[in-house]
């Protein structure tokens, strides 16, 4: 996704680019094909606005979740991780548990179970498939891979 179909969004839904979001898009931008937390968003934000508090980044990070321009995800014991939503609004990730890169897989197993749902007159909203494990680059560091 890029800034000028994320106005795009913004002007949709009658929020406002404020240099606090548009900074935190940004480093998302910067950092296409990873995940960050919140805490390295402040920290890379921080460099070009030294005013920013950590308060104003979490709070506006969710407000970029609930408008779909970003992608939370959630690693058991971790902080939380960040980053831009495809175009395809429906998709996975794999995501490197060393460094954080996330690569997106053309691959929903649900589409496979959508008959058996709709046979059991189960409804399905939401759903998260993510795979962990580690990416080419750090599965030579790690003994137990």
């Amino acid at each position: 996704m890029d800034i000028v179909k994320i106005e795009e969004i913004f002007k949709k839904s009658g929020l406002k680019l404020t240099v606090q979001r548009k900074a935190i898009i940004e480093v998302l931008i910067n950092f296409n094909g990873h995940v960050l937390t919140a805490e390295q968003i402040y920290k890379k934000t921080k460099e070009k606005h030294p005013t920013t508090n950590f308060s104003t980044i979490y709070r506006n990070l969710e407000i970029l979740e609930s408008s779909n321009i970003i992608h939370k995800i959630t690693m058991k014991g971790e902080a939380a991780k960040y980053q831009l939503v495809n175009d395809d609004k429906h998709y996975h990730h794999f995501i490197c548990k060393d460094c954080g890169k996330s690569e997106i897989i053309d691959f929903c197993p649900l589409r496979s179970l959508s008959t058996e749902l709709k046979r059991k007159n189960f409804v399905l909203t939401d759903h998260c498939f993510e795979l962990y494990g580690y990416c080419n680059n750090c599965k030579d560091n790690k003994s137990e891979v």
